[in-house]
């Protein structure tokens, strides 16, 4: 049971690098000018990859966090509810870069550079709610 802990640990830190990262280039995305189409393209080309590969990391994250929790932390206490809360929210923020990034590709962003990097702590935040109920298990 502690490799999978250990792959799950690994996944989800991968695939929390990707949700660190990939709001940043949507702060660089939002202060291109509209000029300057190669730049843009790039930094599209760039948040794609990354939105795809993050997406790959995911996925073994969430099926080795299953694993975890039917072999292992079954009847955990209130702190492990509290963690599936903070990783359904993990999720909706990774679909939400999706959203962000189609809108990007249709020129149909309406949000400023500043938005995006508040946005952008989101992920930050989140981690680190999931990291203390993990570690601490407060209740």
């Amino acid at each position: 049971m502690l490799w999978i802990k250990v792959f799950h640990i690994v996944f989800v830190a991968s695939w929390f690098a990707g949700l660190f990262y990939l709001p940043r280039l949507f702060v660089n995305l939002a202060a291109v000018p509209a000029d300057s189409h190669a730049e843009r393209e790039r930094l599209l080309m760039m948040a794609r990859k990354l939105y795809r590969f993050s997406s790959l990391l995911m996925v073994p994250a969430l099926v080795l966090g299953l694993w975890l929790w039917l072999g292992y932390y079954r009847n955990a206490s209130g702190w492990l509810h509290a963690k599936l809360f903070f990783v359904v929210l993990v999720i909706g923020y990774h679909h939400a870069c999706r959203s962000l990034l189609r809108k990007f590709e249709q020129f149909a962003n309406q949000r400023s550079e500043r938005w995006f990097r508040i946005f952008n702590e989101v992920s930050v935040l989140l981690f680190t709610a999931i990291v203390v109920l993990v570690v601490v298990k407060p209740f």
